[in-house]
């Protein structure tokens, strides 16, 4: 039996309910549909198997990382070494008058339409965001004017201690793209959301109009990881990389979004290797023609494939 058999034996202490697989492809849990193989890939399907088991890799020095649901997730071809805790069987959702907690892999998209069923308003912008409630605190998620730094009151987290903090909004140190949980390395565990009282269809009429924006100018229909690159100061990171004439380049099965330039797509069962190449030629070009720097927004890990 060799080392990630014997520690997949002992995370059958702490893991009762959830699941432990070994070698399992990350292509199979990323939207990017990339990535090579985790050694250890853990499902825990409550918060005090999650926290078992972060607390056992800990102690057994065993390398883990922590995702929502992929979806601002590339992989590279050679995988992750050690273990993947995957959150996304961790998704309650609570209502509280005008307060809705979360646990951290709640998709977004729910917490949307159940805060629409309670005529409640604030959370319409993310209606369409393909996250989870703990990747979009890691990274204060946003779209189309909102962002979540406008509605969190309080989030839940584990440190690197494995100590239980509880983060006000101002703890959170939220920032474009950044929080205290991404600089710190903290684990989040739920997240409190105060909303306001508004009308059942105003609220519906708003997710209806940024549904069929976001339709109609995204690459919905190819595995991607959203918007590529963060938004330079003063510029659209998708213009500048239209205006340098890469709208529908391909580098292999990887692909500029011909639909919008901000989107690098997998378009033809593309390799991790593939779509990075295109990435760093993106940032090579709009370098070279327009002097500005840009800084993938898409969260990039594991090892290239030998």
């Amino acid at each position: 039996m060799d080392q990630k058999q014997m520690f997949a034996m002992k995370l059958k202490d702490v893991i009762k309910t959830g699941e432990v697989n070994l070698n399992i492809p990350m292509k199979e849990h990323t939207y990017f549909k990339v990535g090579g193989p985790a050694d250890i890939f853990i499902s825990p399907s409550t918060i005090e198997e999650l926290r078992g088991a972060i607390n056992l890799c800990r102690e057994e020095n065993m390398p883990f990382m922590v995702i929502g649901n992929g979806s601002n997730l590339l992989v590279r071809d050679g995988g992750i070494r050690g273990a993947v805790i995957k959150l996304s069987d961790l998704n309650n959702i609570e209502v509280n008058g005008l307060e809705i907690t979360a646990e951290t892999g709640a998709l977004l998209t729910d917490v949307s339409k159940i805060a629409l069923k309670h005529s409640l308003t604030g959370f319409e912008f993310a209606c369409g965001i393909p996250g989870s409630v703990g990747g979009a605190v890691f990274m204060n998620a946003g779209a189309y004017d909102g962002e979540l730094s406008f509605v969190i009151e309080e989030a839940e987290v584990i440190d690197q201690d494995g100590n239980i903090l509880v983060l006000s909004k101002d703890d959170l140190n939220l920032g474009y793209r950044t929080s205290a949980v991404m600089t710190n390395g903290y684990i989040v565990l739920r997240a409190k959301f105060k909303l306001k009282q508004g009308e059942y269809d105003k609220i519906k009429g708003r997710i209806d109009e940024l549904t069929f924006r976001r339709e109609d100018k995204q690459p919905l229909e190819y595995p991607s990881a959203g918007s590529t690159f963060k938004r330079p100061v003063g510029y659209f990171a998708g213009k500048l990389i239209q205006d340098a004439g890469l709208k529908g380049y391909t580098m292999g099965g990887a692909a500029v979004s011909e639909k919008h330039s901000g989107f690098i797509i997998n378009k033809e069962k593309a390799t991790a290797k593939e779509i990075l190449s295109l990435i760093e030629h993106v940032q090579k070009t709009v370098m070279d023609m327009f002097g500005v720097e840009l800084h993938p927004e898409v969260r990039i890990v594991g090892e290239e494939e030998i």
